[in-house]
């Protein structure tokens, strides 16, 4: 299940930056204005996507000055690995959502199938109002007809790491957002 700290240094060192720290930056000082000019007034839950969302979220939340509650949901297709598989569910809400605004944050909007199996998740417990907001979107044609509401950044159709993102469960905490080095 380790993957060699030699081979993280590799993936990192030979990495190419799509986004700067301080593009990503200004990408949530974007989202965060946009996002309270809607939900300011709604009370919100916001549900961070762990372990991904973690990042984009506290970066969001440090820029919503409005009252909100803060929880978490864990359901992954990755477990570590560079390709998903089938969803599992790790933790669910702590909150009620009935009747709730809620606001799922999670790192990447891929092909979008851990995000419809939230939302739906979200409307089945209850809550009236659903939307999401990711940090980066990647740019191709596989995903199941799920948007975000909010959108911080776009990617092209490469493995990304950074901001939350990870590479074999490693490098979550690179500083920007960066692409896996392809072999073409």
């Amino acid at each position: 299940m380790s993957t060699p700290i030699e081979e993280i240094a590799q993936v990192r060192a030979q990495a190419d930056c799509l986004y700067s720290e301080q593009a990503v930056e200004q990408a949530l000082d974007r989202m965060a204005i946009e996002i309270a000019s809607k939900l300011a007034d709604s009370n919100p839950l916001v549900l961070c996507v762990m372990v991904g969302g973690l990042l984009p979220t506290a970066g969001l939340l440090s820029r919503l000055d409005f009252p909100l509650h803060i929880d978490y949901i864990h359901a992954t297709r990755y477990r570590g690995e560079t390709s998903g598989g089938e969803l599992e569910w790790r933790a669910r809400p702590s909150y009620d959502l009935s009747d709730r605004t809620v606001l799922i944050v999670d790192d990447i909007l891929d092909e979008g199938l851990t995000l419809q199996a939230l939302v739906k998740d979200c409307l089945g417990a209850g809550a009236k109002e659903v939307l999401s907001a990711v940090l980066v979107e990647k740019m191709h044609n596989r995903k199941c007809g799920v948007e975000a509401d909010f959108m911080g950044l776009q990617v092209e159709d490469r493995y990304v790491f950074g901001y939350g993102m990870d590479y074999k469960g490693y490098l979550r905490n690179a500083p920007g957002i960066f692409a896996v080095k392809s072999d073409g």
